[in-house]
Formats: C-alpha cells, sequence, structure tokens
C-alpha cells in the first residue's frame, strides 16, 4: 500500500520537500534550473516559497504542480522488489545494471546485474536494443531516477528503477545479501 504523500506547500522546507517527493530537484531543475549546481543551489532550511522567489519569481503553486507531476511520473518509472522478482523469474535474460559505485557493487549486488560503467553505457547507446527491459538499481531507490532519466531520453522505453533498491530487496526478497549503511564525510 502506498504511503500518504504530506500536502505539498510553498512553507515547507526544501529538505521536507525533497523526503517526500524525491524527484523534486530533478523536475525543478530541468524547467527552472534551479538546484543542480552551486550558482542554482538551495539551502535544506529554505522554503520552497523562498526558492521560488529568488529564481525570478516563479509562480509556486506552478512549482508545486510540477513536483506532484513529475513524481507521478517518477512513480510509474519504479518496480517494486516483489514485482522485479517474478519479472526476472519470466525474463531469465533482463538486463540488470547498478548504478552504484564500484566499491559498493563488488561488495554486494543482485544477481546477474552489471556494473553501469562510462564503457557500458556507451555499448548499450551504440548497439543496444532500446525496447529491451532494463531495471537499473542503487543502495536505496534515489540515484536510479536520475540514470534511468538519462536511458529514457535516449529511447529506451522500457527502463525501471528498484524502488528501494538493493536495501529494499535485500529486505523484502533476498535477506542473505548483506545490508550496508554509507557514511559521509563531514
Amino acid at each position: 500500500m502506498p504511503t500518504e504523500l504530506p500536502p505539498l506547500t510553498g512553507e515547507m522546507t526544501m529538505s521536507q520537500v525533497l523526503q517526500a517527493y524525491p524527484g523534486a530537484q530533478r523536475a525543478l531543475f530541468a524547467k527552472y534550473h534551479i538546484g543542480g549546481c552551486r550558482s542554482c543551489g538551495f539551502q535544506p532550511g529554505e522554503t520552497l516559497a523562498q526558492v521560488c522567489e529568488r529564481n525570478e519569481n516563479i509562480p509556486v503553486a506552478e512549482a508545486i504542480s510540477l513536483i506532484q507531476e513529475s513524481h507521478k511520473a517518477d512513480a510509474s518509472l519504479q518496480i517494486s522488489p516483489h514485482d522485479f522478482e517474478q519479472l526476472r523469474r519470466a525474463m531469465p535474460d533482463l538486463v540488470v545494471l547498478d548504478v552504484r559505485t564500484r566499491e559498493e557493487h563488488e561488495a554486494v549486488k543482485l544477481p546477474g546485474a552489471r556494473l553501469l560503467t562510462q564503457e557500458l553505457v556507451q555499448e548499450f547507446f551504440n548497439n543496444g536494443n532500446k525496447a529491451q527491459t532494463l531495471v537499473l538499481y542503487d543502495h536505496t531507490g534515489s540515484r536510479s531516477m536520475d540514470a534511468a532519466a538519462y536511458f529514457i531520453g535516449h529511447g529506451f522505453s522500457e527502463t525501471k528503477c528498484l524502488t528501494g533498491g538493493i536495501d529494499a530487496y535485500s529486505q523484502e526478497i533476498d535477506p542473505s545479501l548483506p545490508r550496508y549503511r554509507i557514511e559521509i564525510e563531514a
């Protein structure tokens, strides 16, 4: 059962917005060039209304609508760990791509997964079947959406992301896969 999202308002901090709507930064950057780099970034404690105001006075309702529509589109790209496992059983040659770091991939990976390197991306773009189903995953399901958007933008229309990443898969499907945390240096 999907988690109910909090109502999106201009008074929410960007931290709260991104917690509830993880694709918000991608959507804001794509349409308004907000949040993708140092010059157009925002602070976690800024409200959505403040970010809109200092970026050419974007109407808050317009930004909210964009974030909500983007969230719906992101949801359509997701595949749950259970549905992914059924798909893997039905399609033994399913292409599974790991968008994590080489170190994470070498430590623990889904069976049959290939590490997504620049060389592999070029191989897919030059010789790949654009109608073939691809499933991308990362640690917790956040970074793989960016990679999926990239593949879809290059014509790979059957690209999906594993909801919750390898972490959710190890909790729900295969507890023998070790779970881990990423320590961020200050």
